[in-house]
């Protein structure tokens, strides 16, 4: 009985694409919980042992090298630093914050070139600007979503990424130019539709159509260029992410569980980047926020 859960812990592993999405986004669901498998097979390890069962060790390689295969590569050390990184910072700031100076201060310590920041809300909103003045002067707020810049930005403008069902306001893309000293950047900022998880299984339709609008909107880029940053309220295993994982570098080290920030589960925040690579991926400090900030480092070509 081992051997055959280890068995279909490796398939789950190997093949979640072939999981149905049909009904209740059962695929998604399982995709969004992926890395916990590895928990899984630790279990079933630990019951091999207690049992002795050498035909159920023999069955868990399948699971431990479809998982290694999916995700050991997050777990190498991260490669050193380069003279044409950039540095960024991903933060859904909550509009329940009760710090947000705290917070935009304990953003800067990191000391990063952009600092992308959702849910900011009209009270906050000033304490960030203030905050953030001395060290990045340049910055652009469209809606609830904003980047602050050491470098100078231009173009800024508002992304429609509303899903139609949504008839009250609702603006939470930016997309704006990064004159970085090694080159123009298109950088977009944007906060997805969140999702719930019901006994009827994952309710996303509203996050995948906006993620939908944003792929398009990317895919037009006139610059080579672009990093995303953003509350994309999916992991990027997420098959509702595709119209963007399928044009967009993902992080090739660090895991970086974001949410909640209390107990993370899952890294919903995200860093993004097409013609460019995104190094490393990692958590800071927690906030006033329920989700985590992301620290990324972005090496470019």
């Amino acid at each position: 009985m081992l051997a055959v859960f280890a068995v279909l812990t490796a398939g789950l592993l190997a093949f979640h694409g072939a999981v149905p999405n049909a009904a209740g986004r059962l695929g998604s669901l399982l995709e969004t919980f992926l890395p916990w498998l590895g928990m899984v097979v630790l279990a079933q390890l630990g019951l091999a042992l207690l049992r002795r069962s050498a035909t159920a060790l023999v069955a868990l390689l399948l699971p431990v090298a479809a998982w290694t295969y999916l995700f050991g590569g997050l777990l190498l050390p991260m490669a050193k630093s380069g003279l044409h990184d950039l540095v960024v910072v991903q933060h859904n700031v909550s509009d329940e914050n009760a710090d947000p100076a705290g917070t935009a201060r304990s953003l800067a310590d990191a000391e990063p070139d952009l600092i992308a920041l959702q849910e900011l809300v009209p009270p906050a909103l000033p304490v960030y600007e203030k905050t953030l003045a001395a060290d990045y002067p340049y910055h652009a707020v469209r809606g609830t979503v904003g980047l602050w810049s050491k470098h100078p930005l231009t173009d800024a403008r508002l992304l429609n990424i509303k899903p139609q069902e949504i008839a009250e306001p609702w603006s939470r893309g930016l997309r704006t130019v990064v004159h970085t000293p090694h080159g123009d950047i298109a950088a977009y900022v944007a906060h997805l539709p969140s999702v719930r998880v019901r006994a009827s299984g994952l309710a996303s339709s509203w996050r995948d159509e906006s993620a939908d609008l944003l792929g398009k909107a990317i895919a037009a880029e006139p610059l080579k260029t672009v990093i995303l940053l953003g509350d994309l309220n999916g992991t990027v295993e997420d098959r509702g992410l595709a119209p963007l994982t399928s044009r967009m570098n993902v992080a090739e080290r660090g895991f970086a569980l974001s949410f909640p920030a209390a107990f993370p589960l899952a890294r919903i925040d995200q860093v993004m980047a097409r013609s460019t690579t995104v190094a490393h991926i990692r958590t800071l400090p927690a906030t006033g926020s329920d989700h985590l900030p992301i620290a990324a480092r972005i090496t470019l070509r």
